[in-house]
């Protein structure tokens, strides 16, 4: 009895020592370059189910072992991370993969990002002249090797949202009254800037050039606005801008409006569910004085801005100012991508809730790699 608990002892030693070798040998083959590191080749992303929390974010990672045997017991992890100006928006992992002998191994993830991570990346992208690095990272450790490896992808984002109140076009306006002439005053153009950006609102400064072409004055008391993104309503309000436009004069009449960002959220699941384009539109609305021409004050549409928004966030195309990005390489050789988020850790089998409504998958870019364009507000 004695003898065969020493022989089984003695068994368990041998086979502790045999693996501590084999594994001492492979790092050693690894460190003099006989055994090759894996490496990421291809970090595909497509937008998931999205419901009013959140976002989910199907990946696959490629990953090539030059071997010519699997490292599926070699502790084989992947840490999965994507930032927007170094917001984290999702995060996720996988541990005890596999991966085949020889080429190529195609590894799914599903991460989730919390909507509320919009409108502190929305303030940053606002801050930089509407620019976005998008950094994404999928870093691959084996036990095995004792080694990990740390490909980065870098692409940026850049848009042109606020050159939709620029216009230089003459357009009338009417007061379709039987006392005032037509028309009341005339349009020459219109003009917008991003204001005072903070964690509640995004505000933009917006100027107005009004003509009198009538032989009296004429006074306008106040300058109103309402903001719809996709019918979603991020701003309204009312701005004093008391101005009077003597006959024949120009007069430049400025009004400051403001987006809610606690709306960007909300925002966001239209725009994926409208296959990420939003309909932008403004309406300004002006309280103009017509006692000289024998009325009184009445309320008019001043003006209204109109403005399609688009994005391909991983696909491969880019519009509405979008432009592509290029990749980072790391000294091996290898690229990465990043996709951010501080506290969801994504599980291979997640399941969509039933209030989660599919969104479009775009198509990966060739190279496997992010693309990015357009506009993302």
């Amino acid at each position: 009895m004695l003898g065969g608990k020493l022989a089984a002892a003695s068994t368990l030693k041998i086979a502790a020592a045999v693996l501590g070798v084999l594994s001492l040998s492979i790092g050693g083959a690894w460190a003099v370059g006989i055994i090759g590191a894996p490496s990421v080749v291809v970090v595909d992303n497509a937008f998931g189910p999205v419901n009013e929390s959140t976002t989910t974010i199907e990946s696959e990672i490629v990953v090539d072992n030059p071997n010519p045997f699997g490292l599926r017991l070699g502790g084989l992890t992947i840490d999965y991370a994507v930032e927007m100006n170094g917001v984290r928006m999702a995060t996720g992992g996988r541990e005890g993969l596999g991966v085949n002998a020889s080429g190529n191994s195609s590894i799914p993830l599903t991460t989730r990002m919390n909507n509320d991570r919009i409108p502190p990346w929305w303030v940053t992208h606002v801050e930089n002249g509407e620019n976005t690095t998008l950094t994404v990272d999928a870093s691959i450790h084996s036990d095995l090797l004792g080694q990990s490896f740390d490909p980065q992808i870098e692409r940026s984002v850049n848009t042109n949202v606020i050159g939709g109140f620029n216009s230089e076009e003459d357009r009338p306006i009417d007061v379709d009254r039987p006392f005032a002439p037509e028309p009341v005053l005339w349009l020459n153009s219109t003009s917008g800037q991003w204001g005072a950006v903070s964690n509640e609102t995004t505000e933009i400064d917006t100027a107005f050039e009004l003509y009198n072409p009538n032989p009296t004055p004429v006074a306008i008391s106040e300058i109103g606005y309402e903001i719809e993104m996709n019918t979603v309503t991020m701003g309204e309000g009312a701005t004093e801008s008391a101005v009077s436009i003597a006959p024949g004069e120009r007069e430049t009449v400025r009004a400051t409006t403001a987006l809610q960002n606690e709306n960007l959220d909300e925002w966001w699941v239209t725009h994926l569910q409208n296959e990420q384009t939003t309909q932008l539109e403004v309406t300004f609305y002006a309280r103009i004085d017509l006692s000289s021409f024998g009325g009184d004050t009445i309320e008019i549409r001043l003006d209204s801005i109109q403005r399609t928004i688009e994005t391909d966030i991983f696909g491969g195309g880019a519009s509405d100012g979008g432009t592509e990005g290029e990749a980072t390489p790391t000294p091996d050789g290898t690229e990465t991508a990043t996709a951010p988020d501080d506290e969801e850790t994504a599980t291979p089998d997640d399941t969509p809730t039933d209030d989660e409504t599919a969104t479009p998958t775009p198509t990966p870019t060739d190279d496997g790699l992010l693309a990015v364009g357009g506009s993302v507000a």
